[in-house]
């Protein structure tokens, strides 16, 4: 087997490292200090998987590809050089999915009831809002 030639990454995350450094002047100091700050994982980490999603618009496909382009699936290249993790990806993401729907039912149903004991104080406490709001406090 030859030692020499091209070397590639395999794992997702590695994948689009690369990619960005090639977009990237990764040679200057400005370069190296925006790699570093770039971070890139499998999936979505513990400290990252209850953080709200934000999706930008600009950059969908939908947006910003003809329909009738052709894409890849960052995922599906990884696979076929090798990759050997994408089962245990997936599995990984849906156990997270589930654990996130659960948390946001709990979320809807604590939200519910705090609005019904709002309304069931506020006529108790009227005249001390009406205080405030004579005062500016609340507006």
């Amino acid at each position: 087997m030859d030692d020499h030639g091209s070397h590639h990454f395999r794992a997702l995350d590695r994948l689009f490292w690369r990619t960005v450094r090639g977009m990237l002047s990764h040679k200057t100091k400005r370069g190296q200090a925006a790699l570093e700050r770039l971070k890139v994982f499998d999936g979505i980490p513990p400290p990252y998987d209850k953080r709200k999603r934000v999706v930008v618009p600009a950059a969908l496909k939908i947006v910003r590809l003809k329909p009738t382009r052709k894409f890849a699936l960052l995922g599906r290249l990884a696979h076929e050089v090798g990759w050997k993790y994408q089962a245990i990806t997936t599995t990984l993401e849906e156990r997270r999915k589930e654990k996130a729907r659960m948390r946001y039912n709990k979320k809807r149903v604590q939200i519910k009831l705090s609005r019904k004991a709002e309304k069931n104080v506020e006529s108790k406490i009227s005249k001390y809002t009406d205080v405030l709001k004579q005062y500016g406090v609340l507006v």
